[in-house]
């Protein structure tokens, strides 16, 4: 298959508009012939149903949280970007094109990113609309904030809950048309498998997550907005219940995965603290905007942070990065706190952390502005460490966090399987090989309400004349059979050993050979590991209960047997590019001073996975740079 991606004709900044004037429309008479199904509920999802029925089309949307208000949308606490340049400080949707381009080091596509930076200024007055209550200056004029990988300030934030609110926006929205009866929810409802029919996507298999039973919905196209795969870590900040499996079934159904290694390391999560732990905490990152980031200058220091003087406390982001300091982007910031802690600078009870203080910017704006900025977060952090950050340094970590990698999708966001669309973080488009901060609930944001309703039109128009899909076709009973018969196959192991110990174990090796830094060697012995971890599940793994019921086990079986093919996925992309760029560091390709080496002779291009019985076939999407010229990537 040959990937098209769509790239209407014109000049960059012409593009969409070029697109939306050439996009086939559907009148609203026929719109309400055809029905749509959204997987997720997230930002994403929510604003694709809502924006989707208010156009008038059928939406089912289906999410396995309890509530829509539960998706891990909130989780994003920092702020979202928009090109707006409110504080005059010289920003331009083409700066902003440029800082997203470069922070994920040129492989991403030009025209996705420059229509990701174009939108957001109207997607902020919309979420003004929606009654999203950002922070305002005395005078009533939205106030903004820095990230890392930028020099001017344009994140819009709502205190340290910013996911939060825009998601209730959101959520509101959706509820609005379930009220209207535009839309049919299903919560508790988990997507098993994709059904392709005469090569179209046509509907799904799910389980009711409460009583277990298998059903079937139909329709005339499908849209994953599923959220992102770091769980495959095991330890990660997002939430337990986060999974990759609706994209690696769809994958298995014949959509590319594209650049799956592309996983970003969020440098400031609270650090793990036991082998027991299932999860990390996110920190946000928007704390970077005032907090300085040191550790002692003597190796094993065990004294409190507060008894270190400043003479030895190397501010070491600063020191290395001193353009940027403390706001170098996520991948060098993760890297430069690995590299610290590696050498034996490292804090805390596991010395696996380094200090984030407030103690400077207190004395500098005062203690009423920060609480005023951060609240919420420094409340957060006492609850779970019993430290209060305003008195005393914070303990920070590198943790996974988000997958710039998902599946390939076209400018349409439609994936290589006709009638298949991924929005939001389950789709590669907009971030490269890096996500800059506060981009995250922009391009959720984005492809639900603004791309994704003016592009459906285009494939839903030539499915007006079809004939509706039935869920009695053959294949619905065919790929209803394969998901029980794969269910009855992970009850009827018994073998001895939890899901949660295999789970530990691929995240060990995943965590280890395929996360901050990468090598040959490395991920050539992760893929044995993975592929005997992978056989030892098939014959060891036992799991609890049935599945005509309430059974939290059995889905943690399940999605751990995608992660465990995703991992090996991962590990494959990963030794096949060699290079380093973003949040892909392989140790073969460094400077001397321990910065990335781009190969863009040979590597500059998007890595599109197809899933062939077992193995993997390697599709390539060269990317062309037209307006701008790819360079070292410097933020010193």
């Amino acid at each position: 298959m040959k990937l098209d991606s769509k790239i209407p004709e014109g000049r960059l900044e012409d593009k969409w508009r070029n697109y939306q004037v050439k996009a086939q429309l559907i009148n609203p008479t026929n719109k309400k012939k055809l029905n749509v199904i959204v997987v997720g509920s997230g930002l994403s999802g929510a604003g694709a149903a809502a924006t989707l029925a208010e156009l008038g089309y059928d939406v089912q949307c289906f999410c396995y949280q309890d509530s829509a208000r539960r998706a891990h949308s909130v989780a994003a606490q920092g702020g979202i970007n928009a090109a707006k340049n409110y504080q005059h400080d010289g920003d331009s949707v083409w700066r902003m094109f440029y800082d997203t381009l470069k922070g994920g080091d040129f492989r991403s596509r030009e025209a996705n990113v420059y229509r990701l930076a174009e939108l957001s200024a109207p997607l902020i007055d919309h979420f003004v609309q929606q009654g999203v209550p950002f922070a305002r200056e005395y005078g009533g004029v939205l106030v903004n904030r820095s990230f890392g990988g930028v020099q001017v300030q344009r994140t819009f934030y709502a205190r340290g809950q910013t996911g939060q609110q825009l998601l209730l926006a959101a959520y509101s929205q959706l509820y609005k048309m379930i009220r209207a009866k535009k839309v049919q929810m299903f919560p508790r409802s988990e997507m098993m498998d994709l059904v392709v029919i005469d090569g179209k996507a046509k509907g799904i298999i799910v389980r009711d997550l409460v009583t277990g039973e298998l059903k079937r919905y139909a329709a005339d196209a499908v849209v994953l907005a599923t959220g992102g795969y770091s769980r495959v870590f095991r330890l990660s900040t997002l939430a337990i219940g986060c999974n990759g499996s609706a994209l690696w079934k769809a994958h298995k159904r014949g959509a590319y995965f594209a650049a799956p290694s592309f996983t970003q390391i969020h440098p400031t999560a609270l650090p793990q603290s036991s082998e027991a732990q299932s999860k990390l905490t996110l920190m946000s990152e928007s704390l970077r905007n005032d907090g300085r980031i040191w550790v002692p200058t003597q190796k094993a220091d065990t004294r409190k942070a507060n008894d270190i003087p400043e003479e030895e406390r190397d501010y070491y982001l600063e020191r290395r990065y001193p353009s940027f300091g403390n706001l170098a982007p996520r991948d060098i910031a993760s890297r430069a706190a690995k590299e610290r802690i590696d050498a034996g600078y490292g804090v805390g009870r596991l010395k696996n952390a380094v200090y984030l203080d407030f103690k400077d910017a207190i004395e500098k704006f005062g203690l009423d502005t920060i609480k005023d900025r951060y609240g919420n977060l420094f409340t957060m952090y006492k609850k779970i460490t019993g430290i209060d950050a305003y008195k005393e340094p914070m303990q920070i970590s590198p943790a996974a966090h988000f997958s710039m990698g998902g599946l390939w999708v076209d400018y349409e966001l439609m994936t290589t399987i006709p009638g298949l669309y991924a929005i939001g973080e389950c789709n590669f488009s907009d971030h490269g090989a890096n996500r800059l901060g506060a981009n995250s609930l922009l391009q959720a944001s984005i492809d639900g309400y603004f791309v994704l309703p003016n592009t459906i039109n285009n494939y839903l128009a030539g499915v007006l004349k079809e004939e509706h899909p039935s869920t009695n076709h053959p294949e619905f009973d065919k790929v209803e059979q394969e998901v029980k018969q794969h269910i009855e196959h992970i009850l009827k192991i018994n073998g001895t050993k939890t899901v949660d110990h295999f789970h530990r174990e691929l995240g060990k090796i995943m965590w280890r050979e395929c996360a901050m830094s990468r090598n040959k060697i490395g991920l050539e012995d992760a893929i044995k590991k993975i592929t005997v971890l992978q056989e030892d599940f098939w014959k060891e793994v036992k799991v609890t209960g049935k599945s005509d019921g309430m059974n939290t086990e059995l889905e943690k079986a399940y999605r751990l047997a995608d992660f465990i093919e995703l991992g090996i996925l991962m590990c494959k992309d990963a030794l096949e590019r060699e290079e380093s760029c973003g949040a892909h560091f392989r140790e073969e390709y460094q400077t001397e001073e321990g910065e990335a080496v781009r190969v863009d002779d040979a590597y500059m291009y998007v890595s599109a996975w197809e899933y062939k019985k077992g193995d993997f076939t390697l599709h390539k999407e060269m990317l062309a740079f037209e307006n701008v010229t790819p360079s070292v990537r410097s933020y010193k």
